[in-house]
């Protein structure tokens, strides 16, 4: 049912005194001329039109490139809070990299009937052909955004894992950038854990997954759908960063069992292929036979062990979100121990009690289909009209198995700045772990995504939410 719950306000206690994360912020805060913030705030829109951090919003005749809204309130997580979400995002992660390993081999969980056979076998995320294959190091999920909410002082919930091709990062990177040069103050006065060497580490975690056998300082490169992609500007910026390739298909070749990319010296195999193409298109001659985003013959010269795709295909089933109701049952299974990251409560619609109980109460619940993402698709009950409930009652009954439906979190909020000052809005927050054979490391903090309209629950910034710098304290 929906949450009648009073909403948890990250900056401020019931008697509005600052929480001791925000304690010195407030301080700051309180002797600043608020027109100076605002302007600061237009210099930051100005900066990011003016390197290009935009996204394109489809589902129009075009695709329409916008700004994502950045607001410079950041938001502060302490030092003891992120050490929970820590250790909670490295055991679902590892959790996750296990299953993933289980379901294309042995399949040991369907045997011991702690999730259904048919939620793989039917699940159009599950790749038969990658089923006995053995990725490089045994990583699957090479880079994973884990997308958290915030209910309570200690009430942090799993809202969805992103293990195919999780976007956000440069974002997180480029706020960072732009409060250290607007606050440089700020940053000297609390001890706000560093970002900025995301890039490098993502580089080195990639290089780690190299295939055995890779002779020297592995090749990586960034493989990107093109220019027209929404995350264009982050394939180009992250591989920038990492000094890496950026290539497209037409890049790209099969050769003497390796892929190689084009350079002005000939053709130069690689050894990691960051990937930000979705499994469908990978591949022509495997999957799609239409597809002109992938390279002819890469699956067969990676089932030999010639080049490590990050992620691996097929990674899509982990965050499938028919799944994820299994996920407390998938951690405890593989490490032996009770998530310490709850889920949210879901009704499975496939299943004829809980589509009943969704029906009954639609305008109650948040409705997602089980492959959507960026916000698309989906129907929050309460902010929903009953024209709207009407027919998203009928998709439903249409093709129930094709949603879940979760109760409306009393999400947390975190103040924003406003012509009038400070004002609330509902958060989540992505943190970023990178995977590799002998480690996994978490970026400390990672994206806060922001509802910047007032009451709304809808963060994603293809449906109008904004982005904010994650500071989290040092001891």
């Amino acid at each position: 049912m929906a949450s009648t719950r009073k909403t948890f306000d990250e900056m401020l206690d019931a008697a509005d005194r600052p929480r001791p994360p925000y304690a010195a912020y407030h301080d700051w805060f309180s002797g600043e001329n608020l027109k100076d913030l605002r302007r600061k705030s237009a210099e930051a829109e100005a900066f990011f039109r003016r390197i290009g951090i935009t996204f394109n919003v489809y589902g129009q005749k075009e695709a329409d490139e916008r700004l994502i809204p950045f607001d410079i309130v950041p938001r502060i997580i302490s030092a003891r809070e992120w050490a929970t979400l820590e250790r909670g995002i490295e055991q679902r992660v590892r959790a996750i990299n296990a299953f993933l390993h289980d379901i294309y081999h042995r399949q040991e969980i369907i045997r011991a009937g702690r999730i259904p056979q048919e939620i793989i076998s039917k699940n159009s995320a599950f790749l038969p052909e990658m089923v006995g294959v053995n990725p490089p190091g045994g990583v699957y999920t090479h880079i994973v955004g884990t997308d958290l909410v915030r209910t309570g002082e200690n009430e942090f919930f799993v809202l969805e894992d992103n293990a195919r091709t999780p976007s956000g990062v440069s974002y997180m990177l480029e706020n960072r950038e732009t409060m250290l040069q607007m606050f440089p103050e700020l940053f000297s006065q609390l001890k706000v854990r560093p970002v900025s060497a995301y890039p490098q580490l993502l580089r080195r975690s990639l290089a780690d997954c190299a295939p055995e056998g890779t002779v020297g300082k592995p090749t990586v490169a960034v493989l990107t759908p093109g220019i027209h992609n929404s995350a264009y500007f982050e394939h180009a910026f992250l591989a920038d960063q990492m000094g890496a390739e950026l290539v497209e298909s037409h890049d790209l070749r099969v050769e003497n069992g390796r892929v190689a990319m084009r350079t002005t010296e000939g053709y130069h195999p690689i050894d990691v292929l960051y990937r930000r193409v979705d499994d469908e298109y990978l591949d022509p001659l495997t999957f799609n036979p239409e597809s002109l985003l992938g390279v002819p013959g890469i699956m067969d010269v990676y089932r030999a062990g010639g080049i490590t795709i990050a992620n691996a295909p097929g990674t899509g089933i982990a965050d499938d979100k028919a799944l994820y109701s299994y996920m407390p049952d998938i951690v405890e299974f593989y490490t032996g121990e009770r998530a310490i990251l709850q889920n949210v409560p879901t009704w499975r619609c496939s299943e004829e009690d809980s589509l009943n109980y969704v029906l009954d109460h639609l305008s109650e619940l948040v409705v997602k289909e089980v492959h959507g993402s960026g916000g698309y698709g989906m129907l929050v009950g309460p902010a929903a009209s009953k024209k709207e409930i009407a027919a998203f009652e009928k998709k439903l009954r249409a093709r129930p198995s094709n949603y879940i439906a979760q109760p409306t979190l009393a999400l947390s909020t975190v103040p924003i700045l406003t012509k009038a000052g400070l004002a609330p809005r509902h958060v989540d927050l992505r943190p970023f772990v990178l995977v590799s054979p002998n480690k996994i490391e978490i970026t400390p903090g990672g994206l806060t995504r922001v509802a910047l309209k007032k009451g709304s629950l809808v963060v994603n910034s293809s449906q109008g939410g904004g982005t904010k710098d994650t500071w989290v304290l040092g001891d």
